[in-house]
């Protein structure tokens, strides 16, 4: 093994770590807050044609005259608008997205206050804000919350005044057109100066306008805060898959579902039988002498990745790399009902794989590399070690041993050597065949250091690099 080239790649994981740590958040959620978007501008736009639809069947019910098709035609340019907010809809800062969102209250702002042109009756300006357009408002403001940040729902309040105070102040300047008719009003009146500008026809409320634009704007903050509690627990919940995904580096996919729906945390220290196996590059030190390194990081990716692959595909958990060797374990974190068969197909299928990348170096014009495989099967220790960097540890004489058999192949020149301890319990376990034992060739049991008693072992002779 190259043993100096995994003590660099320990302290370059130790350097770059928080960076990939944080680079690793920031990506999930950008992925969720942008999954988020897509999802809630669809919805929002969805509800506004929905909305639009009911407004073009009820106001004929409310103004059941002729021209009030006027209005019905503007809805048409709402939906339009609609439709280009979802063409343009983004994640961040979107100059155009907020054009659209002005386009809509300006428009909204122009059919409230200005009458008309399709009318034949002629009212005072005054009138237009008797008839409770600015409801019509807090619409949009729903939808925005379905597709827009906090920050964006704010804004719009802060908008919606704005235009609301231009519109009340250019009605202000029109030309008082029934001044007759107001006269007539506040001798009808007398002296109740609250009644007549309740009753005046051409009066425009300032007090009721100040009161329908205070009330929507404490309604988006409100709303926007409802947004930001969204958005963290988004956010958070970005943080979960994260986590998920960090768990698939290490452990089957299968394992993982099984981890993120239990309860019980891996730091609780117990001894459980598991299968170990190693894998290593036979003659690696050799191979890298005097090549490019590029080269050589190349041929350890290629080998990792395979091996990573068959692990995850018998249900392994991916213990750890040692430089051009690895360790897995088959039954942690918890066990199953083939984890020795599980280790010896797996043992078996990392034989095949790198056969087939052999064949394809070999087009390459680049030298084979040879694998050798330990499996033993045994107790060990499992629990969480260290402080802040926690690693889940797997420790024990079985590991040890496992290590030792993977060495053995050298002596007899085969692939994969197995302890007789797995063969007997992947014998037991109920999904075996004869094929999976087909191969397996029984040699005399070996002193294997660190365990009191000689360990019976099985070799793949077939198999054989």
């Amino acid at each position: 093994m190259v043993a100096e080239a995994a003590d660099v790649s320990y302290l370059g994981d130790q350097r770059t770590g928080r960076t990939e740590a944080r680079q690793d958040a920031l990506k999930f959620a950008e992925a969720a807050l942008t999954d988020s978007k897509r999802e809630g501008l669809l919805l929002a736009v969805r509800a506004r044609w929905v909305a639009l639809a009911v407004t073009a069947v009820t106001l004929p019910i409310i103004n059941p005259n002729w021209d009030v098709i006027y209005y019905v035609l503007m809805l048409g340019f709402f939906a339009l608008i609609g439709w280009a907010q979802l063409k343009v809809g983004k994640v961040g800062r979107s100059p155009l997205e907020v054009f659209l969102i002005i386009c809509d209250l300006a428009l909204l702002t122009f059919l409230s206050v200005v009458p008309n042109p399709w009318s034949d009756v002629h009212w005072p300006i005054g009138m237009q804000f008797r008839f409770d357009s600015f409801i019509y408002f807090f619409i949009f403001l729903a939808t925005a919350t379905l597709a827009y940040s906090w920050r964006t729902v704010v804004a719009m309040g802060g908008w919606t005044a704005a235009l609301w105070a231009i519109a009340v102040g250019w009605a202000y300047l029109q030309p008082d057109s029934h001044a007759a008719l107001s006269a007539r009003v506040k001798e009808a009146i007398g002296a109740d100066i609250r009644m007549f500008e309740i009753l005046d026809p051409s009066s425009i409320g300032f007090g009721a306008r100040f009161q329908q634009v205070t009330v929507f704007v404490i309604v988006a903050v409100i709303l926007a805060l409802a947004v930001r509690r969204s958005n963290a627990l988004l956010i958070s919940h970005a943080g979960i898959e994260r986590e998920r995904a960090n768990l698939a580096r290490y452990f089957s996919p299968n394992v993982v579902n099984e981890l993120s729906g239990n309860d019980e945390p891996l730091t609780r220290v117990r001894t459980q039988d598991v299968a170990v196996l190693f894998a290593d590059i036979v003659g690696f030190t050799a191979y890298s002498d005097g090549r490019d390194p590029k080269e050589v990081i190349g041929t350890l990716r290629q080998f990792h990745e395979r091996m990573e692959r068959e692990v995850f595909q018998h249900g392994g958990t991916l213990d750890k790399y040692l430089g051009d060797g690895l360790m897995a374990t088959f039954g942690t974190p918890f066990a199953g009902d083939s984890d020795a068969l599980n280790a010896l197909r797996c043992a078996r299928g990392m034989i095949a794989s790198i056969a087939e990348l052999n064949r394809e170096r070999k087009d390459r014009g680049e030298p084979p590399i040879r694998v050798s495989v330990g499996l033993h099967y045994g107790q060990v220790v499992l629990g969480d070690i260290g402080l802040n960097r926690l690693e889940f540890a797997v420790i024990g004489t079985t590991v040890n041993a496992a290590s030792r058999l993977e060495a053995l192949t050298r002596e007899f020149g085969c692939a994969i050597v197995v302890s007789d301890a797995l063969v007997q319990r992947a014998r037991t376990e109920t999904n075996g065949s004869s094929a999976d034992f087909a191969s397996l060739v029984e040699q005399p049991a070996q002193t294997i250091r660190g365990l009191e008693q000689p360990v019976g072992i099985w070799t793949c002779a077939n198999l054989a690099p």
